[in-house]
């Protein structure tokens, strides 16, 4: 049986991409669910010294994964155009290529990620009193790295052949596991923020491994054959070239942000728990544009390769309207909300943090079009082959955060509220140059 299979080329493109997106929305949904889930039991049960923890654990953890998940990304959209193109044969090809490439640089980063962990945390000006909880944390986390790559791996590759549906089940299997397991090891056997971490590798172990029998059993056009499993020099090329562009763009996203958690985390405790509860919030109000600028990636990447670009055109103008709709609407709720949404992680008698994380919510909420639009950007560079212009993007988004970032909070007037400040108005410039480049050098291509 083949689950949620979307025709991205043909029928009405509205429709298709949002039905397409909507499994993805779900399943992030889910993800920040138990991340949320997550923060909570830490922060109730552990107390506010193993939220700030567990949050500024966080930024690493992300920019680590980000490497081989930029590898699948970028691989993804190889896979669809290719998908798009009718080019089964050479799908195999580039699937073998990319399970050799990811592969071998995910068992590197599992390596240096064990084996350096304590000089990175120091690197991260952790406050002394956190720093062995958060080792603690991170090691089992990043020993159990490789179920993480396998499951993003055939995600990915499901979702290049129009099938967001089968990975969100396995996500959903997943999540569900480990808020039992965080329950039982964090309640129950009071295992402290090492039981966190092992319910998270138990969870991620189950849902990768079914992931990936149910796409061997059900996908036989993904099944490889023995005469696929040769390493192609073109196709190994194509996938590490186009791949690697986009894991340097993940990488260099997530290593600015990694910067402010240290940034973040030399103003002490409070704006350290303060900035771990807002980041899963923020996370999850802009999810769905994040969402459904992959689901456009996909959509893009397909009608390429078929060369359709003329129903690119118009699903770019439906892109917009839809994400200018969504992103007003939870920047609205955001603002409004955002105290309530602060004292859902943290206790009423911690003013000082609930204050610090509202003001966040609503300087960051106040622009999530900016983000939205940034989203589509490196969506659509993706998948008309100039990853190169994601990386470019992603430079003038972070590089402006980082540097706008440490120069505010320099600051003694401004302090950490200039680094609330630095994230918008690096989307803002970012998105400047992605539209200023597609009307002006680009959009001929699609005429």
């Amino acid at each position: 049986m083949n689950l949620g299979k979307e025709d991205l080329i043909n029928g009405n493109i509205t429709v298709s991409m949002l039905r397409f997106a909507f499994p993805l929305m779900l399943g992030n949904l889910l993800q920040q669910c138990y991340n949320i889930a997550d923060t909570l039991i830490v922060g109730r049960v552990l107390g506010a010294d193993a939220l700030a923890a567990v949050g500024s654990s966080y930024a690493l953890i992300v920019f680590v994964t980000s490497v081989f998940i930029g590898l699948c990304m970028g691989c993804s959209a190889v896979f669809s155009m290719q998908y798009g193109a009718g080019d089964l044969k050479g799908l195999r090809q580039s699937i073998f290529s990319s399970i050799f490439l990811v592969g071998i640089v995910t068992l590197f980063l599992n390596v240096c990620s064990v084996v350096f962990l304590s000089p990175i945390i120091h690197i991260l000006q952790t406050p002394p009193e956190l720093e062995q909880m958060v080792y603690d944390y991170l090691l089992i986390i990043f020993t159990g790295m490789i179920p993480v790559c396998v499951y993003n791996f055939y995600a990915f590759l499901l979702r290049a052949v129009g099938n967001s549906v089968v990975p969100l089940v396995f996500l959903i299997i997943s999540v569900v596991l480990n808020i039992i397991l965080d329950i039982l090891m964090m309640v129950t056997l009071n295992m402290g923020v090492e039981g966190a971490a092992l319910a998270t590798v138990i969870s991620q172990i189950i849902g990768s491994g079914g992931l990936y029998i149910y796409t061997y059993r059900h996908f036989p056009e993904l099944r490889l054959q023995r005469t696929d499993c040769v390493l192609n020099r073109r196709s190994l090329y194509k996938v590490t070239s186009y791949s690697f562009l986009t894991s340097v763009q993940q990488s260099v996203m997530n290593f600015g942000i990694l910067m402010v958690q240290g940034l973040v985390n030399s103003f002490g405790t409070a704006v350290m728990a303060a900035f771990a509860a807002a980041v899963k919030i923020d996370s999850f109000a802009y999810m769905p544009v994040q969402d459904f600028g992959n689901a456009f990636s996909t959509f893009v990447a397909q009608n390429f390769g078929a060369g359709r670009l003329e129903r690119i055109s118009r699903g770019i103008r439906k892109a917009v309207f839809i994400t200018t709709v969504f992103s007003l609407f939870v920047s609205l709720l955001v603002f409004v909300l955002s105290p309530l949404l602060m004292a859902f992680f943290v206790s009423p008698e911690e003013t000082e943090i609930i204050s610090i994380g509202v003001e966040y919510l609503r300087i960051e909420g106040s622009f999530y079009v900016g983000i939205g639009y940034l989203f589509l950007l490196y969506g659509y560079y993706r998948a008309v082959t100039l990853p190169s212009m994601s990386v470019v993007l992603t430079v003038v988004s972070l590089g402006t955060r980082v540097a706008l970032a440490y120069f505010l909070a320099t600051i003694p007037a401004i302090g950490y509220t200039g680094i609330w400040w630095s994230v918008p108005i690096g989307w803002i410039l970012a998105d400047i140059v992605g539209i200023w480049y597609y009307m002006v050098k680009h959009k001929k291509r699609l005429l």
